[in-house]
């Protein structure tokens, strides 16, 4: 007697799997398209949140440039606080300059040309009123006028100072029949005919402060030492200062 299998309706029948269907997203979940539960869309925040995902190039060279100017202008800010407060507790002080003695030697003027010769001698003392800092001086030029016309210059060697130090420095300024307005030939004959004539000392240097490891150039210290009156008489060609020596000379930068 041969045996039958019936399948009630709704009820696989036995030995045969279950019938296959679409999912709520509407993927097949048939055994020749996907056997197993459908992979979820890829979310659009993806890239946003992958930790090895990097911001593209332009992006990353406007968030590098504020942060390097950033960094500049703090440099700047404190190395001048670190600068302002050294100065602060140094105190830098120009140097003085006075005149000790100025005379004029060998000296001769024409009008038709206007040309002038001799030697001017001055020689200065210089104070370090600095008690925390040293001198040096450099590249240190000595010039004479009369009233704002130049008539010769000279260079004088470089030198240094202790705390408080004075030094002695001479300076000889010659002219050998040297150019000059006429303006001025005319001048020094009217003066020379009343006994003495005004000269001016002006001199240029360099000047490094020193304290330690700490220092400081200035780029030009300017000395001027006016109203030098020289007891310079038409028959005579050298004379001294009229006033004697101690002449004070303005310092500044």
């Amino acid at each position: 007697m041969t045996e039958q299998s019936t399948t009630v309706t709704g009820i696989p029948a036995a030995g045969y799997p279950p019938p296959q269907s679409n999912n709520q997203n509407g993927y097949s979940t048939s055994g020749a398209a996907y056997p197993y539960a459908a992979q979820p869309p890829m979310s659009t925040t993806y890239y946003n949140t992958n930790p090895y995902y990097t911001q593209p190039y332009s992006n990353r060279r406007a968030t590098l440039l504020p942060r390097i100017f950033f960094i500049i202008i703090a440099a700047f800010i404190i190395a001048g606080t670190i600068s302002l407060i050294i100065w602060l507790i140094l105190r830098p002080k120009l140097p003085d300059f006075r005149v000790d003695s100025f005379s004029v030697t060998n000296f001769s003027i024409s009008s038709s040309p206007s040309l002038i010769s001799g030697y001017w001698n001055v020689r200065l003392n210089v104070r370090n009123p600095n008690k925390k800092l040293t001198l040096s001086y450099d590249h240190v030029e000595a010039y004479v006028f009369y009233k704002s016309e130049p008539i010769s210059d000279t260079t004088l060697p470089p030198f240094n100072q202790g705390k408080l130090d004075q030094t002695n420095v001479s300076a000889t300024v010659a002219a050998s029949s040297a150019y000059v307005e006429k303006w001025v030939a005319d001048g020094i004959d009217w003066e020379r005919e009343r006994g003495s004539v005004n000269f001016n000392v002006r001199v240029l240097a360099r000047v490094e402060f020193k304290a330690g490891f700490w220092w400081r150039k200035q780029p030009i210290v300017t000395v001027s030492c006016g109203n030098l009156n020289v007891g310079l008489i038409s028959n005579r060609s050298s004379g001294d200062l009229t006033s004697g020596a101690g002449s004070v000379c303005k310092v500044g930068l």
